[in-house]
């Protein structure tokens, strides 16, 4: 039986490490590979944006079926005016995103994250010109558009935002400003929009990238918990490790995050350590 070498090259071990110090506790690449694979531009544009979409879809996902569609049968209240002193609620779907959009524009990472559509309730996220023309092809087969923006000069990627949960759904069909009514479970209601100044990353660059992401994620979690601790009228659900299906409790920020990690860490870290051994073969 041929023997296997399990003892992998320095350059990919100095990969792997990256990827386990990202997954693990967020703090980015270590300067053992920085001056080897970690700078170099091993990632398109396209590459680094389908991963931090797909990580974002789990997010959106488990916050909209796990914490508002849960929350709202426990009695727990969302609302677009959510920041507001007078309104005890915390962010709609939508709104969630929309921090998160927020906390990575005040980073030194130059990635733009906004939800467009072409029946918005917000005038303001109406997809138009070249956007409004791939948003079409969109909606027919789900498919990212990928594309140059040469007025804002930037690569920008368009992702389906598909109805995944009920809430969403009631949501944007009774709001008082829709344009639509009959929204149903599986449309497309719009794309998330993803844009980054560079056509290529590299392994620090893109995982600057997922980090700047995921810190917006904490970021605006842990917004919600803290208009959770300001409520003065409204019972005060508990924060912990359980989760609204349980009862009347939320999870900590760290707890919805490990649940994001768990779910989209090895796909993401398989991407990054396949691109690793294919950059060192070359």
């Amino acid at each position: 039986m041929k023997k296997v070498n399990l003892l992998l090259p320095k350059k990919i071990m100095a990969v792997l490490t990256a990827s386990y110090t990202l997954f693990s506790c967020g703090k980015g690449i270590p300067e053992e590979g920085e001056s080897s694979i970690a700078s170099v531009k091993a990632f398109s544009v396209e590459e680094v944006l389908e991963m931090v979409a797909a990580e974002n879809d789990i997010t959106r996902t488990l916050y909209t079926k796990g914490i508002v569609g849960a929350g709202k049968k426990q009695g727990m209240k969302f609302d677009e005016d959510w920041q507001d002193d007078a309104v005890e609620a915390g962010p709609l779907p939508a709104l969630f995103l929309r921090g998160v959009s927020a906390d990575i524009r005040k980073s030194p990472v130059p990635l733009g994250l906004y939800l467009g559509s072409d029946y918005p309730i917000n005038a303001s996220n109406k997809f138009e010109g070249q956007q409004a023309e791939l948003f079409k092809k969109i909606k027919i087969d789900r498919k990212p558009q990928f594309f140059y923006d040469e007025t804002q000069k930037v690569h920008t990627a368009m992702f389906a935002d598909v109805a995944m949960a009920a809430p969403c759904v009631s949501c944007h069909n009774q709001h008082k400003n829709t344009s639509k009514t009959d929204w149903k479970l599986g449309d497309v209601m719009g794309a998330t929009t993803w844009q980054y100044p560079s056509d290529s990353l590299s392994y620090k660059e893109a995982i600057g990238v997922l980090n700047a992401y995921r810190n917006g994620t904490k970021a605006i979690y842990n917004a919600y918990l803290a208009e959770i601790a300001a409520f003065k009228n409204s019972e005060k659900p508990v924060i912990g490790d359980k989760w609204p299906s349980k009862g009347f409790y939320l999870p900590t920020a760290e707890v919805f995050i490990d649940s994001v990690r768990q779910k989209a860490s090895y796909k993401t870290m398989e991407a990054l350590t396949k691109k690793g051994a294919s950059v060192v073969s070359n």
